[in-house]
């Protein structure tokens, strides 16, 4: 069976999904990532949160997020947070079940996200850092065409404990040269 990958902007029907997925996480899964689930907000703070940025036109979302899918049906997103319009964003990585993971579909939807954040909030530099112990987001990556800039510890995120980080860098320039490496359509896959 060919399996389709796309991604799309956010919708109010993907917010209940999103809450769903930092509230019902397994504990050792968000530990994996960084995530001090201590920190975590609720579910109703996550749908408010998450509902306002999407009332929000480009120059005034300070958070964007796009929906990872998989033959249509959502499996995850990547989100911006914070992020400055026509200025710099971080970028966070986000498949939300096991047996989607370490797949290697992760690269094509990077790939397929990365026009939404340089074209809509016109970004100049997109940073993402994740902890350096989470190998899967630090190989997409390296393979997606980010620059690796340091390794440090650091808090790189409100929900995050103190951890060393792998921060990497894509800039517009780098995005739009050349621009046939990120302009990608849905992708066939044959096997996964």
């Amino acid at each position: 069976m060919l399996e389709y990958l796309s991604v799309r902007e956010i919708t109010a029907d993907d917010v209940p999904l999103i809450a769903s997925y930092w509230v019902d996480s397994d504990s050792a899964f968000m530990r994996s990532m960084g995530v001090d689930i201590h920190n975590d907000p609720t579910r109703n703070a996550l749908v408010e949160m998450i509902s306002y940025q999407l009332t929000q036109p480009y120059r005034e979302k300070k958070a964007y997020a796009i929906i990872w899918l998989l033959n249509s049906k959502p499996i995850g997103h990547c989100n911006l947070n914070p992020a400055t319009f026509g200025g710099e964003a971080f970028m966070h990585l986000h498949l939300w079940k096991n047996d989607d993971r370490q797949k290697g579909i992760g690269t094509a939807l990077v790939k397929q996200s990365l026009p939404y954040f340089f074209n809509h909030m016109q970004l100049q530099t997109l940073w993402c850092q994740p902890y350096a112990l989470n190998a899967a987001p630090n190989k997409t990556l390296a393979k997606v065409g980010f620059d690796f800039v340091k390794e440090y510890v650091t808090v790189p995120g409100s929900y995050s404990f103190e951890q060393p980080v792998k921060q990497w860098r894509m800039t517009r320039d780098k995005f739009l040269t050349p621009a046939e490496l990120f302009l990608f359509p849905p992708r066939r896959l044959t096997a996964l």
